[in-house]
Order: structure tokens, then C-alpha cells, then sequence
């Protein structure tokens, strides 16, 4: 049996101002100039410049009279039409009209120039100029192209050949075989960078071997028959094992060739395809500047446009206001205006909102790790999560991570992202916290001044930390050690 019934519910909903800002405090400083741009262009109620560059809107004595003579009047229109508007919602309030946010951290009058990019080829692009060359029939440039566009951006081909040869046979109409595939790909090889289109890392460090024998250089005979004949007992660095196979006596033998092999590129795709991203500017959203000793924060100069609303959609509330028509056509028309008026002033204090809160909170963290912004030194990292910066400001965990999450500092020691500061802590003897990365860069200089010959394990550098009074578990020293890419003990083994 089907019944109906009321209840009521308490549900808390964004409005679009709220919306506005929390998608606007997310944008990196690099983007938010196209995002402006972006606001622009569908709002035409929102306009670049300050309110200096605007003319001010010719207002009477009479105007301002009648205006407030009939006050009562324009009040009881107010209560008979929510569609009736009141112009002084867009004249009185200057904070909105006019929104000038310029910082202390450039000059007003320097230019906005627009910053190079460096252009590049991308591995593919390449490699299609390289197989140009080669003077291929049609039937094999096809083929040549199929292998080019399976080479994924490390420089390897990990598809099968034989889905190649289908691939092929159904999407080009190319009858082939596996040989033929094969006789392409070898000659793709040959192309540079030295190891390109290799389908296991054995077969890279084959390729670019290959490209220094001249069959009279020793180390690289040697460096080919580890790779060929003892490729396993090389990775897991078995050198008794690789003496033993090789049937040979001494160390020496393998030394420089095993120098030789660790020099070679294992991702031969990744000068190319990284290009682009090196070639990339990163933009910082804060300057910080020491004074003699006074740390000084600004934002960005990209981080304040100057905004305002349009004062030739002002003059039409103006109009508006002053005219005896009230037809529906004219009350749509004044909608529409009423609308990009509210998006325009909606934006701008989204902005402002922005500006407030990534100072707000870079000023904390640069209070809260004081001694680190003086002089850079790691080891002075402060213990600091995301809840102590929200405490300091007053505000939610959620909008201290969405301005950590994207945005970067520059200060004279470097440029760093706001997530760098934010750090577990750790116990010590004394009972003080420390940062994690404090401990972090003592267990990487204990692993640079270790031997080589005999590395430490986990358990000895969780013996070395516990000496120096730092509690830390053998898990937690495998957790940092992964974290900055350090292999385990048997792995950074090095031959005398």
C-alpha cells in the first residue's frame, strides 16, 4: 500500500557567488588571466581599466532633487514589481564600481609583455621527418607511420607486432607479416635518439650500444654480453654472478663496462617529449622579498586586474530609471542588463574574495615558518598541515588546500610550491616535533656518504636516526626513502 507524506529537510546550498569564487581561488596564476579574458568576452557589462580611465556619469542638481522627492514613490514601485530596479545599487557602492587592485610589488605604469614560449617538435614529429628521409615505397611508409604512432612518449613500442600487422590489415588495408613489420622497425631504430622504438629496456641499452661498437672498444664487447647474456644478474646487481658467467676472475674486467651501461638513456623518447614541458614558464602567485630581516608577501601583478563595471550599462539603468515607459519590452531588455550587471559585480568580488584569501593564507604560512623563509634552510621546516593554517586565518581545510594545491612562491632562494611547506611531524628524544623533511634530508646525506660498496639498509639508517634522538619505525625510513626516489641498498651498490 502506497502512502504520501511531507517531511522537511535542512540542506545547505552553494550560491553562485560562492561558486564563483571557490572555482576562481583553484586557478593558478598562469590561467587566470585567461579566465578573465574568458569573463570578458561573454559580459559585456564588465569592462578592463580603472575608474580614472571611465567617464563619470553626467548627474544634476535638479536629478538629485527629483530623485529624492520621489523616493516614497520609487519605493512603493519596489513593492508592487520585484522586476523594478534600483539604479543606486550600481552608482552609490564605488567598491564594486570601480575595483583597482594594483600591488606594491611592480611599477603602475610597467607594461604587460607578454612572456616567449620556445617552440618544439614534438618525438613523433620527428621521427615522421627522420622516416621521410629514408626514400620508403608507399607499403612500407604506411607501415613506417603504424610503428611511429605505437611508440609511446618514453620511446617505446610495448604494443604487440603482430596487433601492429592487424591493425594494419583492418584500418590501412595493408596486407603484411611479422617480418616485414620487423624489416620497418629495424630501421626505425636506427633512428635518432640512439635506442628509439626499443620494446624492452634490454633491447634499448642493445640499440644504443650498437651505436658505439666499432669492434675494437673493450668496455663496449663487455657491456653487450652483460646485457645479452646476463641482463637479470645485472639489474639485481649480482656481479659474482656475471664474473661467474662471463668466466672471468676479477671485478675489473666488468667495472668500466658496467660504468658504461649506467650512463645509457632507459627512456631515449624523454628528451623529446619533455621538451615542451621544460620550454614551459612557471609563473609564481606570491613574491616574497626579505627586508633586512622583515619578510615581505605580495601577489603577483597578474594576480590583480584592474576591473570594472561598465558605465555605458550603468546609463542604461540610468535611462531606465528616468523614463515614464514601462512597456514589456523594455522591462525584458532592462532584465537582461540587470543580469550582466549582477554577473559583473559578481565576478569582481569573486576576485577580490581571491586576492584576500591567497594573502591571508600565504602571509600564515610565511608566519608560521618564519625561520625557514630567513635563510632557506630546510632543516628549520616547521611540522604543518593544512589545519594549522586554517586555524591561523580562520577559514575552512578546504580553501587552505585549494590555494596550497596550485599555487607556487617565489623567494630568493627559489621558487616553491605552497605544498612543499606542509609536512607530517616527528618525535624526537625531547619530545619536540619535527618536520618530515627535515628527517627526509638526513637520511638522504646519511645515503650520500655511505659506501657504496656497502650501503646502509632501512634498518641501518632507522639505527643511525635513532641515534641522532629522531623515533622513526624501519617502515617509515622505506616510506621516505620511496618518497625521493632513493632504490633500496642492493640497488645503489657501486663497483670500487
Amino acid at each position: 500500500m502506497q502512502r504520501l507524506g511531507l517531511s522537511q529537510q535542512l540542506q545547505q546550498k552553494l550560491s553562485p557567488q560562492q561558486i564563483q569564487f571557490i572555482k576562481l581561488l583553484q586557478v593558478p596564476t598562469a590561467e587566470l588571466e585567461g579566465r578573465i579574458e574568458e569573463e570578458l568576452e561573454i559580459n559585456p557589462a564588465l569592462e578592463e581599466g580603472s575608474e580614472e580611465e571611465a567617464p563619470e556619469p553626467e548627474t544634476s542638481t535638479e536629478n538629485e532633487e527629483g530623485e529624492s522627492e520621489g523616493e516614497g514613490e520609487q519605493e512603493q514601485e519596489n513593492k508592487e514589481s520585484s522586476d523594478e530596479l534600483d539604479i543606486k545599487d550600481y552608482l552609490a557602492d564605488d567598491d564594486y564600481n570601480s575595483y583597482k587592485t594594483q600591488t606594491d610589488n611592480g611599477d603602475d605604469d610597467e607594461e604587460d609583455r607578454e612572456m616567449p614560449l620556445a617552440t618544439s617538435s614534438s618525438l613523433h614529429e620527428n621521427l615522421l621527418t627522420q622516416l621521410g628521409f629514408l626514400g620508403l615505397s608507399e607499403r612500407e611508409l604506411t607501415i613506417g607511420k603504424q610503428l611511429i604512432g605505437s611508440i609511446e612518449g618514453d620511446g617505446y613500442i610495448r604494443r604487440d607486432l603482430e596487433a601492429i600487422v592487424n591493425d594494419l590489415a583492418f584500418s590501412q588495408g595493408v596486407e603484411t607479416n611479422l617480418a616485414e613489420v620487423e624489416g620497418v622497425l629495424s630501421r626505425i631504430q636506427s633512428f635518432d635518439p640512439p635506442g628509439i622504438a626499443a620494446r624492452s629496456l634490454q633491447e634499448c641499452l642493445l640499440l644504443q650500444l650498437e651505436r658505439m661498437d666499432d669492434g675494437q672498444d673493450v668496455d663496449v664487447i663487455v657491456a653487450k654480453r652483460i646485457i645479452r647474456e646476463c641482463y637479470d644478474e645485472f639489474t639485481r646487481k649480482h656481479y659474482p654472478k656475471i664474473l661467474k658467467k662471463l668466466d672471468l676472475d676479477d671485478e675489473d674486467y666488468i667495472r668500466d663496462a658496467i660504468e658504461l651501461i649506467v650512463k645509457l638513456n632507459p627512456k631515449p623518447g624523454g628528451e623529446i617529449a619533455n621538451d615542451s614541458v621544460r620550454n614551459q614558464y612557471v609563473i609564481p602567485d606570491f613574491i616574497l622579498t626579505n627586508n633586512n630581516g622583515k619578510l615581505d608577501v605580495a601577489l603577483n601583478s597578474r594576480n590583480a586586474p584592474e576591473l570594472r563595471v561598465s558605465r555605458s550599462y550603468v546609463e542604461m539603468f540610468k535611462a531606465y530609471d528616468s523614463s515614464d515607459k514601462k512597456d514589456k519590452k523594455l522591462k525584458e531588455a532592462v532584465s537582461f542588463v540587470k543580469q550582466k550587471l549582477d554577473a559583473a559585480r559578481w565576478f569582481i568580488d569573486a576576485i577580490r574574495q581571491r586576492q584576500h584569501t591567497l594573502l591571508r593564507t600565504m602571509q600564515a604560512i610565511v608566519q608560521y615558518q618564519y625561520d625557514y623563509f630567513l635563510e632557506g634552510d630546510e632543516t628549520k621546516l616547521r611540522p604543518m598541515i593544512l589545519k594549522d593554517i586554517a586555524q591561523m586565518i580562520d577559514m575552512d581545510i578546504s580553501t587552505v588546500s585549494r590555494v596550497a594545491s596550485s599555487k607556487a612562491v617565489q623567494t630568493d632562494f627559489g621558487m616553491f610550491p605552497l605544498k612543499y611547506f606542509f609536512s607530517e611531524g616527528i618525535a624526537t628524544d625531547t619530545g619536540e616535533e619535527v618536520s618530515s623533511r627535515e628527517v627526509k634530508q638526513i637520511i638522504k646525506d646519511l645515503i650520500d656518504s655511505e659506501d657504496k660498496d656497502k650501503p646502509y639498509s632501512d634498518d641501518k639508517l632507522e639505527d643511525l636516526l635513532n641515534e641522532k634522538g629522531y623515533n622513526i619505525a624501519r617502515r617509515t625510513v622505506a616510506k621516505y626513502r620511496e618518497q625521493m626516489n632513493i632504490p633500496v641498498a642492493r640497488l645503489r651498490r657501486e663497483m670500487k
